[in-house]
């Protein structure tokens, strides 16, 4: 029930067109309705008009055409009249279901563009550990999927639900102006009819939950192999994803079996109950015809009303099913929208700093079971060029992504002028800071859009400027379209070392007072790599700069570097005097110079 409340709040946003949509429908229901009457009545006393059998006039809702007025009976003008006031009510039903359906499928539209704003809102609010707790699929899922289901539920299907019942009450109510005889099929089949549907909504609650989840698994499955689709191909291992797709369709498949099976056992059950249902219909009908109790046209008149009332209660057990199937994704897309974000603002939050100072003091951050960082402190003046090292997983991308609260620190401080982090907006923080990630990400735009991606509206100057700095205009400006180039999804159609080089002119373009480079040259070779780190450090002079870096090279020029080793600081100082520490720095410089890395002969070029 709280999960339909949920939804509830959205529907509501939308109530003056669920208001018309819902008032459209009863008076289309009831304009439809009254036709079999009207029918009834042409056919008694306009058609087949018999005085010997007919008692008097009809009475009730059309009881105004058969006073003489419109023509006597049996004749051909109360026939016409009677056709006339009938395509009137038609042309009434076919408005009136008109306006039900652009209102309902308005506000729909509505509903949806809603649930899917504050979906996407949640999906850039949330943290690194919230969003963990989601694999891809299933936020694909939700994002799609469900947030449509929801908006079926809440639009088609409710609306279905008011039509049915509608149909149900109205139905009986005109079955027992013709003969009160006709209301024993509904009363004696309802008790049934109510623990089958009951029993049914239970069974497809618990089918539709293992659809949800093998979609999600096979959605997921899809999405890996569409990114890592190279690195499959590259290690030939198409023959495993094919059988792990294969397991995941298979299972799909099964799921989708056990979910026909019991809609074609429940239908065939549904189906059973109409037909009982019409010819009980017609059996009273006839017995109330031969006793003089009920007229030819009224006979029609009622089979059309009882053949009305099971109609919509198949379309009831329809609608169970479909939201069955609604209230799963709803939980779902309930649960997702209700996450909470671990990291909090400030109430009263403080400005951003020009030129940060940057301290992190005994600072420890566990991800899960696992310590990240163990009592990490650091101090960054501004203008501070810091190197980061340490092997793989030893902390150095979380380190650096604590600094703007991706992560919050478990233990200890981050502080910027004297102030905890957390005193600071977000928004604020984070623009404090440039990143160029590991994980170099270009989206499906031109090169000129990627670089410019924090100010859209930026000078062409300044792109391509921001380009010459970062060693990519070269590149660029050999493509066929230069800046005007699309690249694929992810970069698709360039090198490691392009990515890498778009990626750090991205970064520059925002001009954040503290420039985080995190193994944002690997793809380069040595001498692309020189060349970009020194354009930085003399386009940026005055900037605090982080660089975490697997390459000795790489952070050579520091004023300080730090070796990380299972989250904890193992080695700190200036790189001359780590070498002559003779620890795991130097160790690694030793090896690197063995290999001719540090060797300016060995500089090749990239283009």
């Amino acid at each position: 029930m709280s999960n339909l409340s949920f939804g509830a709040g959205y529907w509501k946003k939308q109530l003056p067109l669920t208001v018309l949509s819902y008032l459209s429908s009863f008076i289309a229901i009831v304009t439809d309705l009254s036709l079999p009457l009207l029918t009834a009545a042409m056919l008694d006393y306009a058609v087949c008009y018999d005085p010997s059998k007919a008692a008097g006039t009809p009475d009730g809702i059309f009881g105004f055409l058969f006073t003489g007025k419109y023509g006597a009976l049996g004749t051909m003008k109360l026939f016409l009249s009677c056709a006339a006031v009938f395509l009137v009510i038609l042309l009434l039903r076919l408005i009136f279901i008109y306006i039900k359906n652009i209102s309902f499928q308005r506000a729909g539209l509505r509903m949806e563009s809603d649930l899917r704003d504050d979906t996407y809102k949640k999906l850039m609010q949330l943290d690194g550990s919230a969003l963990s707790g989601f694999n891809t699929g299933e936020l694909m899922t939700v994002m799609n999927r469900d947030i449509v289901m929801v908006k079926e539920m809440y639009t088609r299907v409710f609306i279905s639900f008011f039509d049915s019942v509608t149909v149900m009450i109205v139905t009986c109510i005109f079955l027992s102006s013709i003969s009160p005889w006709m209301l024993l099929i509904p009363v004696a089949i309802s008790p049934a009819l109510i623990f089958t549907l009951i029993r049914y909504a239970r069974t497809m609650k618990v089918i539709f939950t293992d659809v949800r989840r093998a979609y999600s698994d096979i959605n997921l499955t899809v999405q890996e192999n569409i990114r890592g689709v190279r690195l499959v191909r590259a290690f030939a291992n198409e023959t495993y994803e094919e059988e792990k797709f294969r397991r995941d369709n298979y299972r799909m498949r099964d799921v989708m079996f056990r979910l026909d099976d019991k809609m074609a056992k429940y239908n065939t059950f549904f189906d059973g109950f109409m037909q009982i249902a019409y010819v009980s219909a017609i059996i009273i009908c006839v017995f109330l015809v031969l006793n003089g109790s009920l007229m030819v046209g009224a006979l029609t008149a009622a089979g059309a009303y009882v053949m009305k009332i099971m109609s919509h209660i198949t379309q009831i057990s329809q609608n169970i099913s479909n939201m069955q199937r609604q209230t799963v994704s709803l939980g779902r897309l309930k649960n997702f929208l209700e996450t909470e974000s671990g990291i909090r603002e400030y109430p009263e939050a403080l400005c951003a700093s020009a030129r940060p100072h940057i301290r992190m003091e005994n600072v420890s951050l566990t991800l899960g079971d696992k310590q990240v960082l163990k009592n990490i402190t650091l101090d960054i003046p501004y203008g501070k060029k810091v190197g980061i090292m340490g092997g793989t997983g030893s902390g150095k991308s979380v380190l650096l992504k604590s600094l703007s609260r991706v992560f919050d620190v478990t233990s200890g401080e981050i502080s910027i002028d004297g102030q905890n982090v957390r005193k600071y907006a977000l928004d604020a923080l984070r623009n404090e800071f440039a990143y160029v990630f590991q994980d170099v990400f270009l989206f499906s735009h031109t090169i000129d859009a990627n670089i410019a991606f924090y100010d859209p509206e930026a000078p062409e100057e300044d792109v391509r400027d921001a380009a010459e700095t970062a060693q990519a205009a070269r590149f660029v400006e050999k493509l066929e379209d230069g800046y005007e180039t699309v690249v694929g999804e992810r970069g698709l159609g360039l090198s490691g070392g392009q990515k890498q080089r778009l990626s750090v002119a991205r970064a520059l373009m925002k001009r954040a007072p503290v420039l985080i480079l995190d193994d944002a040259s690997s793809a380069l070779d040595m001498a692309t790599e020189k060349k970009l780190l020194k354009a930085v450090k003399e386009k940026t002079p005055e900037n605090t700069l982080l660089i975490a870096a697997h390459r000795v090279s790489s952070v050579m020029d520091c004023d300080e570097i730090v070796y990380l080793q299972d989250g904890e600081i193992v080695e700190r100082g200036t790189a001359k005097e780590l070498i002559s520490l003779g620890g795991r720095f130097a160790s690694i410089y030793r090896m690197q110079t063995a290999d001719g890395q540090l060797d300016d002969s060995s500089y090749g070029k990239e283009d």
